[in-house]
């Protein structure tokens, strides 16, 4: 039987495609409306000036999806592993992958920089528990 902390991994990954849906959904028609010339020296800066903040909000939230979330992966695969993915960790799991997507649905939807500060901040707590119980697990 599958460890049931890789269950949040999987979501979490899930919803990393939905904000790159999302993104493009937005990103794109916005490119487009912008009239946005792409000459090959174009810097992600460059294009970001183009457009306006709603949608680059998206694709930021996508990036961020792609760097703290790591170490949720590796943590979680290193419980899976050594046979610790239930109970209060598969809990703190989902807990993790709740706020990513609360974190996700205000950097997208309103960006209140302080709600999302909060939000991050919760959810590092919640993978630093879940850190600190797999290096426990694994001494």
């Amino acid at each position: 039987m599958p460890s049931p902390i890789l269950q949040p991994v999987v979501a979490l990954v899930l919803w990393s495609f939905v904000m790159w849906a999302w993104l493009y959904a937005t990103r794109i028609p916005a490119i487009r409306a912008a009239k946005a010339p792409m000459p090959p020296e174009m810097t992600a800066a460059d294009l970001n000036a183009l457009l306006p903040p709603r949608v680059r909000w998206k694709a930021d939230n996508y990036n961020h999806l792609m760097e703290q979330p790591t170490l949720f992966y590796a943590t979680a695969l290193v419980l899976a592993l050594v046979g610790a993915g239930a109970g209060l960790n598969a809990a703190l799991a989902w807990a993790y992958v709740a706020l990513r997507v609360v974190h996700s649905l205000v950097q997208a939807l309103a960006n209140v920089i302080a709600v999302r500060f909060a939000v991050f901040m919760a959810a590092s707590l919640v993978l630093l528990a879940l850190a600190v119980r797999a290096a426990m697990a694994v001494v």
